[in-house]
């Protein structure tokens, strides 16, 4: 197990979720965070800055930011979800995006549809005021290794 991975997996068990959105670069330079929600469930939420805009004028917040939310969403989700030896890598991620994300929070939800011994599917989900209207929603595939 990589260094990574059990200080992951400490983290983890001990529900330490700020720790780990520390542990991750990019995810913290996004300000994510997240935890569980009152369905016991992961949710991942990204609150609103001003340097996330994209589009001024409307505002609304920058499409690289959304999916790089969603793919960060969609790999802790897979961490969290998993007993992988090593960090998942991303093979393919597509994203569908179906409104703009207005200047306020942003949230989203993974659900793993498929995860063998080599592979795992995941789609994310992400919405602002409410759940049924989307803001986008995305696939992601990742090779797990070959010793979990």
């Amino acid at each position: 197990m990589s260094a990574f991975m059990e200080s992951f997996t400490q983290l983890r068990d001990a529900k330490r979720y700020a720790e780990i959105i520390a542990a991750v670069p990019y995810a913290q330079l996004m300000g994510v965070e997240f935890g569980e929600a009152e369905d016991g469930e992961l949710q991942f939420r990204l609150p609103f800055y001003e340097r996330n805009v994209g589009n001024v004028t409307l505002p609304a917040l920058h499409g690289g930011l959304i999916g790089g939310f969603l793919e960060n969403a969609a790999l802790l989700h897979l961490m969290w979800n998993s007993e992988s030896l090593e960090a998942p890598k991303i093979v393919d991620f597509s994203l569908d995006y179906l409104r703009s994300g207005r200047a306020q929070t942003l949230f989203a939800r993974c659900e793993i549809t498929k995860q063998g011994k080599r592979v795992a599917h995941v789609l994310i989900e992400a919405w602002q005021d409410d759940r049924s209207k989307p803001v986008a929603v995305a696939r992601a595939h990742f090779l797990l290794s070959s010793g979990s």
